[in-house]
């Protein structure tokens, strides 16, 4: 299980004195200044003051012995942690994302796809990287195309949508569905 877990990161500067801007990885933006101080990936602890949410749920907040702009924009792609200790525990049928890095993947009939590599998010809904042999598949997070996930079993079952190979003639030759 992961000791640290990275719950934002620095995205940008905010104003001229010193503010940053925190993409944040929790369910509720204002989360994360609710755990106590964060730890970079050198250790620095800070502590957000100030911090307030944009519309995209962005955070806006000040850290100690940041005054102004170039030392905010020093500090992007920062990334933040917290103690996993810190974090309440997951209830029935939840999990964090971190504690699925790692765990075996296998099909519905139980064949060993591979470990689960990453979980991404670019905006329209998370993915699964599952590393196999035959390299990496990306896996739909949802529940039809990933039924089941058991952390305490450490087991995750993938059913993945059919692949469909676009560069492939279709059965008619060249021509398309209207016959041209």
């Amino acid at each position: 299980m992961t000791e640290r877990l990275c719950i934002g990161v620095v995205v940008g500067a905010h104003g001229v004195k010193g503010a940053v801007r925190i993409k944040p990885f929790t369910e509720d933006p204002a989360d994360l200044t609710s755990y106590g101080p964060l730890s970079t990936e050198t250790g620095q602890k800070w502590r957000l003051k100030g911090a307030s949410i944009d519309g995209k749920g962005v955070v806006t907040a000040k850290i100690d012995g940041v005054e102004d702009r170039n030392q905010a924009e020093a500090l992007k792609g920062a990334k933040l942690y917290i103690e996993r200790g810190a974090l309440p525990e997951a209830e029935e049928d939840e999990f964090y994302i971190a504690d699925l890095i790692g765990l075996p993947a296998e099909s519905l009939s139980g064949e060993p796809l591979g470990i689960i590599k990453a979980v991404f998010d670019f905006g329209a809904g998370e993915i699964v990287e599952v590393a196999g042999d035959q390299g990496s598949i990306l896996v739909p997070f949802t529940k039809a195309a990933v039924p089941v996930v058991d952390i305490k079993a450490k087991r995750v079952v993938i059913d993945p949508p059919v692949l469909v190979d676009a560069g492939r003639e279709s059965e008619e030759g060249d021509q398309g569905p209207d016959g041209n």
